[in-house]
């Protein structure tokens, strides 16, 4: 597969609807390039949506700071951002002024094995990334990468090959007492590095 800069998803495809952004990333890969050039990479595997204007479970982001101007930022802009203790990765959708974004919550390691090892000692291959807070670990990245264009040198995400309905699970989101019931998870069916995570209703 061809993981080169000049294959990246531009900012603007992320301007729409995060439930749609999030269930059509599944198969991109995330591409993280290390300051020696060394090259992860990542197939997404299990995406969340968040879109505020009708998402009850968005009233906790007024308790995090920069979180609300953050996610109204523009389109196609990483969120980073620490929850219990654990880092997340999120991207902005919707036009700017809107709080919307799509968390990556799993991603199977295609490249840099390795090196993604180095931050993540594990036994199990499938814990190097089967999980929001250890894909952003692996990955190498950090809280400088917050609010960078999704389309940046050091870290983008290619198109990989479509996921077709039939092989897509829907469910409710993890971890969540508002909004439990909205199916805007999305996993690919069957891959073992989906996460552990129970679907909130």
């Amino acid at each position: 597969m061809h993981l080169g800069h000049d294959r990246a998803l531009p900012p603007a495809s992320f301007a729409g609807d995060p439930v749609r952004v999030a269930r059509d990333l599944l198969g991109a890969v995330l591409v993280r390039v290390l300051a020696d050039g060394d090259v992860l990479a990542a197939r997404i595997v299990e995406t969340e949506g968040y879109d505020c204007p009708r998402d009850p479970s968005c009233h906790v982001i007024a308790r995090l700071p920069g979180a609300a101007a953050m996610m109204a930022g523009p389109p196609g802009r990483v969120y980073y951002h620490v929850a219990y203790d654990q880092p997340l990765l999120n991207v902005i959708c919707r036009p700017e002024g809107v709080q919307a974004s799509i968390l990556i919550r799993a991603a199977e390691p295609l490249q840099g094995e390795e090196r993604m090892r180095e931050r993540r000692s594990v036994k199990r291959r499938f814990d190097l990334s089967n999980g929001p807070a250890k894909l952003v670990t692996s990955l190498h990245l950090g809280p400088e990468f917050r609010g960078v264009p999704i389309d940046g040198s050091a870290f983008y995400i290619v198109p990989g090959d479509p996921v077709p309905d039939d092989g897509v699970t829907t469910t409710a989101r993890v971890g969540l007492k508002r909004g439990a019931e909205l199916p805007w998870r999305f996993l690919i069916t069957g891959n073992p590095w989906v996460s552990a995570g129970k679907p909130s209703a």
